[in-house]
């Protein structure tokens, strides 16, 4: 991240005092042991409260700093970025609940370095705090608030060792030099009155200004007993329990302006400072510009002039393998050259060769070194140049599969390359990474747990003391189903409605839980997300680690680690890989003298025998096609060539067979419904799918063929239709329908063909991704058909 000219300076500070008052200590949902406040909610209630600028400094960590930052510029709010830390008190003293913020880019950088520390400096990761000499090391750009009665400086008040105070102040004054404040709190909490007051002489005998905080934990006032239940589920007691700990007040909410006013009348100074710290915090972050590490090339020649030379060596290689040594000659070859040119072209203009040769060397390490690797994943096999360079393993030409589903000349965003590992080799291929590019630099992604619908009835209801058997009821009402809420619960089952209409205790745990759903609960590890960056990570995100100090993983998750500027590669396991393994090492172990190896990424598509063993059914351990509906598919479908294959992936999902697609797809397949194009000149775009729209590929391609489209306004038009928005849709119609009538399309049937277009896009599946699986499906097929002893051992 840089200095950008995009600063939040654009959003002023008064000099007057009549804006009165910003909150800079304030935990959102993130700080995971406390905090109610959830970003968007509270960046709309600083702007109903006209606030100018508010802090998020959660405890220990920077989760949600990027959607914080980003937010709060779009809201018009400056945005003062934060953390709350504790340091260990030295010879005898209390530690300290030190605030610290970041004044600028330096300062942001040092609290990130800090907080990292926390996690990957400490031996005993359970102890989330710092020592005074990391303090030091990184304390340049910052301002520290004292922590008020919970420090060193606040415990020796209290207990009457003025000298001890002034020794404390005098070493954070050393740390932080102009930018130490005393914190003054009025929250109702014991003998605040007796600190402040000690607080007052200290400062006025030191010259040390002071500054008031609120300690924010929610937003509204009436959120403090949901912010009392989200304590208790966290450190799992029950809200009667003797033996909790009462940390918190009903006055920790997000009081205006004129509340702060009232609270601190007699002591103006720690208001007027709260104003003067937010004018000296003016962070600037560059976000949204993608940084790749740097990918070594031979000397004399561009990234570009590289990549473009591998990139046609490889498909040389490639089209020699597909039609023997005279390819040249061959008819169709120059179609190959093109949309090699084409590809290149685009990737070089977008700045993105660099990424396309990074994935290419980790997935050729992988094979040099015995791992095997799937054939694609994903969008990314629609790119010629991918499968030039070995990245994929499948002929994108040869099935219709399209650069522009994965990468879009006409919308500038990163590519992303899904990849699957064997699962025994991921991580050594991870490890690889991280050795070639740096430990500093390397690192996995973060995921954020939440409470779901029905984790948090039973949680708030074990929280409240109420029966075990009333929480399981409740519970087992709601629907399982990913992504279920409580307001889609209470749609689509009756039952909970009238159940909790009648039961008084069920009403009190439903409205508990309806304040608390989606909040964060928990720290987790992407399945497969890693990141490299070009220099330390720490220039870009802050790091975190598990309890036992392992794990590294970003602060961010996958979306914020991107916006923060970070390149997203994704490594992802899959044990059918390994289980191929497996099977192809046996087989070749035990040939006989001089055959031949079996190289399963040559076998040839069109095995009879292989068509047989799927058309009866018995498919059990068949990559994809093993579950029980599948294989009702499948003998209703009777697939007898590769497209057949890739059908069945995209057709076996909910939205194909509830829509009837698939009924129509078999029907027409077998000849009991007639094959019907909705235009004579969408004939070769739907002949291999019976007429029926079923690849989002399709769904360009009609744009590109009728409409006039060009490919990549064709994937804006496929995303539009996608999310259903109807401004969005509105105007790509008006579009479609002007392209369709240049060609001589009537109105009226271009009209219908959107329609017919914007109806399957919702079920449309992506085709690169699904003949990248239909080749492990096949592949896993063979081995059944040829070597079942093997390939089920």
């Amino acid at each position: 991240m840089s200095d950008s000219p995009e600063s939040p300076k654009q959003h002023p500070l008064a000099s007057d005092s009549t804006l009165g008052f910003v909150h800079l200590r304030l935990h959102t949902e993130f700080s995971i042991v406390d905090g109610l406040v959830r970003i968007k909610p509270l960046l709309a209630r600083a702007r109903e409260l006209a606030m100018p600028a508010i802090a998020v400094t959660d405890l220990a960590n920077m989760f949600g700093l990027i959607k914080f930052y980003s937010g709060a510029i779009k809201e018009g709010i400056k945005p003062i970025c934060g953390c709350d830390v504790l340091v260990k008190g030295e010879e005898g003293a209390a530690d300290t609940r030190l605030l610290l913020l970041a004044k600028d880019r330096e300062g942001y950088l040092n609290i990130s370095r800090l907080i990292s520390t926390i996690y990957t400096g400490n031996p005993n990761r359970s102890d989330a705090s710092l020592r005074f000499d990391q303090l030091a090391a990184y304390s340049e750009g910052v301002i520290a608030l004292s922590g008020g009665q919970f420090s060193d400086i606040g415990a020796s008040l209290l207990e009457g060792d003025y000298a001890k105070a002034v020794e404390c102040l005098a070493r954070w004054e050393a740390i932080f030099p102009s930018s130490f404040y005393l914190e003054l709190q009025r929250v109702g909490r014991d003998r605040e009155e007796d600190y402040i007051d000690a607080a007052l002489d200290l400062a006025a005998e030191t010259r040390t200004p002071v500054v008031a905080t609120n300690d924010v934990r929610f937003i509204k006032q009436d959120d403090f007993e949901a912010h009392e239940v989200r304590v208790c589920i966290n450190d799992r007691r029950t809200l009667d329990d003797p033996r909790r700990s009462r940390e918190y007040t009903d006055q920790q909410y997000l009081k205006d302006s004129a509340e702060m006013l009232a609270l601190f009348e007699d002591i103006p100074s720690a208001l007027e400072n709260s104003l003067e710290i937010a004018k000296r915090c003016s962070l600037s972050l560059d976000l949204g510009t993608p940084r790749l590490p740097n990918y070594p090339v031979p000397d004399g020649l561009t990234m570009e002039d590289f990549f473009s030379q591998i990139s046609a060596d490889g498909l040389k290689v490639r089209l020699a393998n597909l039609c023997g040594e005279d390819y040249a000659a061959r008819e169709g070859i120059a179609l190959y050259w093109e949309r090699l040119e084409f590809e290149l072209k685009i990737i070089n203009q977008m700045g993105f060769a660099g990424y396309f040769l990074i994935v290419m060397e980790f997935i050729q390490w992988s094979k040099d070194n015995g791992i095997p690797v799937g054939p694609g994943r994903g969008s990314g096999a629609g790119s010629i140049v991918a499968y030039a360079l070995k990245i994929t393993d499948l002929d994108p030409l040869k099935y219709d599969l399209l650069f522009e589903r994965f990468l879009n000349p006409e919308r500038v965003s990163m590519p992303d390359f899904d990849v699957d590992f064997c699962m025994e080799g991921r991580d050594r291929v991870i490890q690889h990474v991280a050795e070639l590019y740096g430990k500093e630099a390397v690192s996995q992604i973060i995921t954020f747990g939440t409470l779901a619908a029905k984790a948090v009835v039973r949680d708030v209801a074990r929280v409240q003391g109420k029966p075990y058997a009333l929480a399981d009821k409740l519970s087992k009402l709601i629907p399982f189903e990913p992504g279920m809420t409580l307001t889609k619960a209470f749609e689509e089952e009756p039952e909970l409605g009238v159940f909790v209409d009648s039961d008084e205790e069920a009403q009190e745990i439903i409205e508990m839980a309806f304040k608390l759903e989606g909040i964060t609960r928990n720290v987790g590890k992407h399945a497969g997300g890693v990141v490299i960056a070009p220099t330390k990570l720490t220039d870009f995100t802050p790091l975190y680690t598990d309890e036992a100090g392992q794990g590294l993983v970003t602060q961010f998750d996958k979306n914020d680690v991107e916006t923060a500027g970070l390149v997203k590669f994704d490594f992802l396991g899959l044990r059918t890989l390994t289980i191929i393994d497996w099977a192809v090492k046996m087989i070749n172990g035990r040939r006989e003298e001089g055959a031949p190896e079996l190289n399963i990424d040559h076998l040839e598509l069109n095995d009879e025998r292989v068509y047989k063993l799927l058309q009866s059914g018995e498919t059990t351990a068949i990559f994809q096609l093993e579950s029980r509906g599948m294989k009702e598919l499948i003998k209703k479908q009777v697939p007898n060539c590769f497209e057949d294959i890739i059908a069945l992936v995209a057709l076996f999902r909910p939205g194909p067979l509830q829509s009837g697609m698939v009924d129509d797809f078999i029907d027409r397949k077998h000849g009991r419904t007639k094959v019907l194009y909705p235009h004579p000149e969408l004939e070769p775009v739907l002949s291999n799918t019976y007429g029926v729209i079923l690849y989002q590929e399709q769904v360009m391609q009609i744009a590109q063929v009728l409409g006039n489209y060009t490919l990549g306004g064709a994937d804006i038009l496929r995303k539009a239709m996608g999310k259903k928005n109807p401004d969005e849709m509105a105007k790509q119609r008006v579009l479609f329908t002007e392209g369709a009538i240049k060609r001589n399309i009537e109105s009226d049937l271009a009209e219908s063909i959107f329609d017919l277009m914007e109806k399957f896009a919702g079920y449309g599946f992506n085709k690169s991704h699904s003949a990248a699986y239909a080749l492990v499906s096949y592949q896993t097929a063979w081995l059944k058909t040829h070597y079942p002893s093997y390939f089920m051992a």
